[in-house]
């Protein structure tokens, strides 16, 4: 195991209830592993226990059998990659000034840029859809390009571990799912991943093992299709919901996505059928509204 955390517990201040209470899990290494859960679950606050950034009052956190307080910091960014969910540079800087920082851990004070260094650069750049901004403020970019940068800098690294805290927070459709795609690749080839994301149906897609934290305490851990319940679901999230699988095509057929229901459905506890849609006369084709309210009744009848 990469990671082996044991009955932790982690109090900010005087507050009552603590943000993470006695938490055992496991984080097997070459896997990605998604922390799931309401706001205020205590999922920012494990990620930063398993990157020795907060101290449990209790417990132990081990990183490859040694505690994470035991490890130098320095030792500990040449082997994980961090992506936080924000963060404001110290001073101005390009976009390809801030990926090349995370060189840093493998270059000596003030020693320049090696071979190995630019092409790692240049690779994490491209990778993540941002070498075409290499010479824009970091100031001027958008949430999203801000946290694709983010990631660039993080892979550039070449780590071992990739730990991200919201990696697709203020990205589109086409960036999101080319962010679950690069972690696909990246344990592909032999990383580490964990990361916090409110995104269940992708965390379940395309993470090996889920963490489903509530109120500071893991309520289940393991593959997708056993975390994801209706019931555990409705239960944490105080929502009803019904569980389907996805179509496919692709590795992620059959994957368990949870579909939040809505309106009267919701208030009389998803008993009500769905609405029929008539159709204009003659309309069967799948762009028309024949073939919108097929497909609505035939997702809703899967549903049941």
């Amino acid at each position: 195991m990469l990671w082996s955390v044991r009955d932790v517990t982690v109090r900010y201040g005087e507050q009552d209830a603590p943000a993470l209470d006695g938490v055992s899990m496991e984080i097997a290494a070459g896997t990605t592993t998604a922390i799931v859960g309401p706001n205020g679950a205590g999922k920012s606050t494990l990620l930063h226990v398993l990157l020795g950034l907060v101290a449990p009052s209790a417990g132990t956190v081990l990183f490859r059998g040694r505690a994470i307080t035991a490890w130098p910091r320095a030792e500990l960014a040449r082997a994980i990659g961090a992506v936080p969910q924000e963060e404001v540079p110290p001073f101005p800087l390009t976009v390809r000034e801030l990926v090349a920082m995370g060189r840093y851990p493998h270059l000596g004070t003030w020693q320049r840029e090696r071979r190995e260094d630019r092409d790692a650069i240049a690779d994490a750049m491209r990778r993540c859809d941002v070498d075409a901004l290499a010479e824009r403020a970091v100031g001027t970019l958008s949430g999203g390009e801000r946290q694709r940068v983010r990631l660039a800098r993080a892979l550039a690294q070449r780590p071992q571990v990739l730990a991200l805290d919201e990696p697709t927070a203020a990205l589109d459709v086409r960036h999101e799912m080319a962010m679950f795609e690069l972690l696909r690749s990246a344990t592909a080839s032999g990383l580490t991943v964990v990361l916090v994301t409110h995104h269940l149906n992708l965390a379940a897609r395309y993470a090996d093992a889920i963490v489903l934290l509530d109120r500071g305490r893991v309520v289940a851990r393991g593959a997708p299709a056993e975390v994801f319940t209706a019931e555990r679901a409705e239960s944490v999230f105080q929502w009803p919901v019904r569980i389907v699988p996805h179509p496919g095509p692709g590795p992620d057929a059959g994957a368990p996505q949870v579909v939040p229901l809505a309106g009267a459905a919701a208030a009389h506890g998803g008993t009500e059928e769905p609405r029929h849609i008539e159709a204009a006369p003659g309309a069967r084709d799948t762009g028309s509204a024949a073939g919108v309210a097929e497909g609505v009744e035939v997702t809703h009848a899967h549903a049941r």
